[in-house]
Order: structure tokens, then C-alpha cells, then sequence
């Protein structure tokens, strides 16, 4: 067990507490790089869409971990930033320009959307972002002059300085990566500010934030704002990743991915987004399996004990149209949520701090430890 003892204020607020965390990150950006080298071409193609993942997860953090407002419209945002991108190419804008003004568009779209919102709370917030979410996929649909409607957009390669960096090739990831590692380590930053410390009194109480001289209504604002703009420059690489748009690709059900990442990650650290990306992401590899490989198996393992081969492609063939029904993956996401939300609301962040906390105090360590305490109103101090 490692003890920290804190002589000043600056070591409250030190992106790195002590040694170790140079040592385990720097061994990872190591293997990060050299990731190019390591895995296949599909793999790597998995990886460039966590990073975007956990980009957008970073940005929905800082909204709904972090300041507690929720959102189910950050589809909307990361359609901002993909077609300012595709429109904007057209007109041969350089990649820093488009990419920049993707991002200052969405933001300032996010803080026109944090305007309504801020006499709004709970399930109406959540209400009035869904509609934000509807309002922007129709806009996409009508909009044909600038979208081209449900046909779609292309999205030419990316061109940095006058080098092409093609979605597939390693310089597309280096770049995914360096935004995520530089979103990551402004958020830390911002976190230690006094903005971010203002966000975080707005999430835990609204009244003792304002008691302490927080403007809440700006600093909702700005986390709406900042959110935004983080997914609409998401949305940039996710255009350039895919090479092609539609209004179908932004639905209710990409908000709700994004609502799983940090969910499933862990809605109290910047970690459960990398973590929750990486769930989401292998979800895709899994269902393929159910689909292709799942229904073999299962016919294999029912003639082993003893079924007919009648039986067994019976078998095979209604697990195969199980496998293949749609809604599906909908489903899926549905289960997940509800075991999180029951069984470990903290997240995988939270079940590795548990396991870590384990191992530092055992043999004293005791499961009341992560309890959620009950809190009691005024009410319901005398039942």
C-alpha cells in the first residue's frame, strides 16, 4: 500500500499523485504507440472507433458525470460537427479550419440548447433533448441543399498539410489518439479550475452552489457548451472514419451508446469513458459471433448429448433467426443497463477500484466500504 502525504495545497490537485501513475501510463502510451505494429488492420479499426467513442463519452462526462445535467441528444452534436465537416470540404477548406469551426459551431449550438434547458431538470431535460435530437436528424433529412438529404453525404479523405491520411492507415489513429489524450488531459484541468469546481457544486446540490456565489445558470451553459463542441470534434473523425453520412446514422439509439459508455465506464471518472468505449465497441465482434459462429456450437454441444441431427439443425436454425431477429442489439443494450444499473452502478472504474482497494487493505477490508449510505429527508427521520 502506498501512503501520500500531502504538505501543500498543490498536491491536491496534481494531474499525477505520485511515481507510479508515470510509470503505468507511460507504459501504456508506449504500447499505444506500437499498436500499429501489433494488430490487424480490423482490430486497429476497433480502436480508432474507441477513441472516437470515449471522445464523445469525455464530453457527455462532462455534462451529465460532472455537472448532472442528463442528455439523450448528443447524437445531434456529433451530426454537427460530421456535416460542418463533409459541407465544408467541398469548399476545399484546410483540415485545422474545418475541424476548428466544427467544434465552435456545435459548442455554440449546445449553448443554445442549454438556454431552455436551464429551467428544466430530470426527466423533462431528458425530454427536451430527445426533441433537440428529433428537431436536428429532420433538419438533416430536409435540408438537401446542404445535406443532401437521406441520400447521404461523402466525406473526401482527410488531408493534413497536404499528406492524405486515409481512414485505415496509422497516422488516422495517431490522430484519433492525440485528440483523446488531449481531451482527456484538458478535462483534468478544467476539472481542477474553478469552473469545474463550480460544475461539480451544481451537480451535488444547486442551492448550496448558488449559496456559495455560483452563477448556475451561466455554468450550466458553459457545460452544455463545452460538451457540445467536444462531441462535434468527435464528429469530425467519426465523418472522416466512416467516409460517408446520413441523418439514419445519428438516431436516438446512437444517444443511448453514448449514455451506455459512461454508464457502463463509470459516470465519476474520466476513465469509465475509455473503459465504457471499449465495452461498446466489442459488442459489434460479439454479436457477429452470436450470428455466425454461436449456432454450431450449440448444434455441436446438442449432438454430443444425444440429439438426432433433425434435433440439432433445429436447433442451429432457430438460434441462428434469434441471433439475426431485428432489435436485437437494442435488447442487449437494455439488459446491460438494467444489470449496471442494479448490480454496479459505480462501473467497471468502480469495480476495479474496488478490486484495487481489495488487495491494498486485505486482510481488513470490508464490503460496507462502496456502500451507498441511505439518506434520510426531514420527513423520514422520525418513521
Amino acid at each position: 500500500m502506498r501512503f501520500i502525504f500531502k504538505t501543500d495545497y498543490e498536491d491536491d490537485i496534481r494531474l499525477l499523485p505520485h511515481s507510479g501513475y508515470i510509470w503505468t501510463y507511460g507504459t501504456l502510451l508506449v504500447l499505444l504507440a506500437l499498436a500499429p505494429f501489433m494488430f490487424s488492420s480490423y482490430i486497429m479499426s476497433q480502436i480508432v472507433f474507441v477513441c472516437i467513442y470515449a471522445t464523445v463519452g469525455v464530453g457527455l462526462l462532462i455534462l451529465s458525470g460532472f455537472t448532472g445535467q442528463a442528455s439523450l441528444g448528443h447524437a445531434a452534436f456529433l451530426a454537427i460537427g460530421a456535416y460542418t465537416a463533409g459541407y465544408l470540404q467541398q469548399y476545399d477548406v484546410p483540415f485545422p479550419v474545418y475541424f476548428l469551426g466544427a467544434g465552435l459551431l456545435t459548442g455554440a449550438v449546445g449553448a443554445l440548447v442549454g438556454f431552455p434547458a436551464l429551467r428544466l431538470q430530470g426527466i423533462y431535460l431528458v425530454i427536451a433533448t430527445i426533441s433537440f435530437a428529433f428537431i436536428v436528424e429532420e433538419i438533416l433529412a430536409r435540408w438537401e441543399s446542404v445535406t443532401h438529404g437521406n441520400e447521404g453525404m461523402r466525406v473526401k479523405t482527410l488531408s493534413l498539410f497536404g499528406a492524405a491520411i486515409p481512414r485505415d492507415s496509422a497516422s488516422f489513429y495517431y490522430l484519433c489518439l492525440g485528440f483523446l489524450i488531449l481531451i482527456i488531459v484538458g478535462t483534468l484541468n478544467l476539472m481542477r479550475s474553478p469552473t469545474g469546481r463550480a460544475f461539480i457544486a451544481i451537480r451535488d446540490s444547486e442551492t448550496a452552489a448558488r449559496s456559495m456565489g455560483v452563477n448556475v445558470a451561466l455554468y450550466k451553459v458553459k457545460a452544455f457548451a463545452i460538451s457540445a463542441a467536444i462531441t462535434g470534434f468527435a464528429g469530425v473523425l467519426f465523418a472522416h472514419k466512416m467516409t460517408f453520412i446520413s441523418p439514419e446514422m445519428f438516431t436516438l439509439q446512437l444517444s443511448i451508446e453514448f449514455i451506455i459508455v459512461i454508464l457502463i465506464g463509470g459516470t465519476f471518472s474520466l476513465h469509465g469513458a475509455v473503459l465504457g468505449a471499449i465495452f461498446l465497441v466489442m459488442i459489434d465482434p460479439f454479436l457477429t459471433y452470436l450470428k455466425d459462429d454461436m449456432p454450431g456450437i450449440i448444434a455441436g454441444v446438442a449432438a454430443t448429448f444425444g440429439a438426432s441431427k433433425a434435433t440439432a439443425s433445429n436447433i442451429q436454425s432457430n438460434v441462428a433467426a434469434f441471433a439475426s431477429a431485428n432489435g436485437l442489439k437494442g435488447a442487449i443494450y437494455g439488459v446491460i443497463i438494467m444489470v449496471f444499473v442494479l448490480f454496479e452502478p459505480l462501473g467497471l472504474y468502480g469495480r476495479w477500484l474496488k478490486i484495487k482497494l481489495f488487495f491494498q487493505l486485505f486482510p481488513l477490508y470490508k464490503r460496507a466500504t462502496f456502500k451507498r449510505q441511505k439518506i434520510y429527508v426531514k420527513s423520514e427521520r422520525n418513521r
